[in-house]
């Protein structure tokens, strides 16, 4: 009697990130899945998630290409978690020809704009271990991937404006659906009841979430050579350097030791940006400011 093979329902990648291994992650998804779906959660190692992103990118993608030949049908769900999510921007740059398969990519407390800890400890790109990978901003890529595949990106936050390793301002991008969930800690996303809500509710209807709307401005912000997104703390320290067309003011802020931070504000005065550069970038940041003040500025 010829038995037909068995046949998941969804493929589902779960990805740790760094200084952590798959324990958690693996958690997470048994609480999100049944045993229709097969879970695929690789332990990177926790001491080489300390020195290079590349190797980890490359196990993940040799993992994902064995998976993916075997259930060549079967639709897949990617979970990463802080630099899990951009080991996987960087797998699926590489495999454009897998995005039709993907049902869905979650990216939780995934620094998409560069971590700004990776940033302070490397800010010229030196190669200080993990952080210059950690520093690289990703939007470009992210936003590319969300325009094809339903994306959510879910940030924590436990000191108004971060969750105490990965600021909220990173983990956006243009495409991608946004969820804020305040009162949890970057370890806590890991595998929270309230993350494994979320995620359900979204592969049940992708549009749930807020989109975040990406002016131009912002935008333009975004391309500034070696901007970082900062913490909103900052903000109420900042002045206003001009007012815009749109009713908003861009602020800035200079720190003690230098370092020059831009902020954008809603008429209302609320943060909807926050970023900073280093010393070699100040210069680019002065001349994006003035091209903005050229364009949008009421004088």
């Amino acid at each position: 009697m010829h038995i037909k093979p068995y046949v998941p329902e969804f493929l589902l990648f779960v990805q740790h990130g760094w200084a952590d291994d798959n324990q958690q992650m693996k958690a997470l998804a048994r609480s999100l899945v049944t045993e229709t779906t097969v879970i695929i959660a690789p332990n990177l190692g926790y001491i080489q998630t300390w020195i290079s992103i590349t190797p980890l990118i490359e196990l993940v993608e040799n993992i994902a290409s064995k998976q993916i030949d075997n259930y060549s049908d079967v639709p897949i769900r990617i979970i990463g978690h802080s630099m899990g999510g951009l080991i996987w921007l960087e797998v699926l740059k590489l495999h454009p020809e897998w995005w039709s398969k993907i049902h869905s990519l979650v990216l939780i407390a995934s620094p998409v704009g560069g971590a700004d800890l990776g940033r302070i400890i490397d800010p010229f790109g030196l190669g200080i271990g993990i952080a210059r990978d950690l520093g690289i901003n990703r939007k470009i890529i992210a936003e590319k991937i969300a325009a094809v595949i339903p994306t959510l990106a879910i940030a924590g936050d436990i000191d108004g404006g971060s969750d105490g390793t990965i600021p909220v301002e990173c983990t956006k991008f243009p495409n991608a659906l946004f969820t804020y969930l305040p009162g949890l800690s970057h370890a806590a996303l890991r595998n929270h009841p309230a993350v494994v809500s979320v995620i359900s509710e979204f592969w049940l209807d992708s549009t749930i979430g807020e989109a975040i709307a990406f002016d131009e401005i912002i935008r333009r912000l975004h391309d500034v050579p070696g901007i970082t997104d900062g913490h909103w703390r900052d903000f109420s320290k900042a002045e206003i350097l001009m007012n815009l067309n749109n009713g908003g003011t861009i602020r800035t802020w200079r720190n003690l030791l230098g370092v020059d931070h831009v902020f954008v504000a809603s008429p209302e005065g609320q943060c909807l940006y926050a970023g900073f550069v280093g010393w070699m970038h100040s210069e680019d940041l002065r001349r994006a400011l003035e091209e903005i003040r050229q364009t949008y500025a009421v004088f």
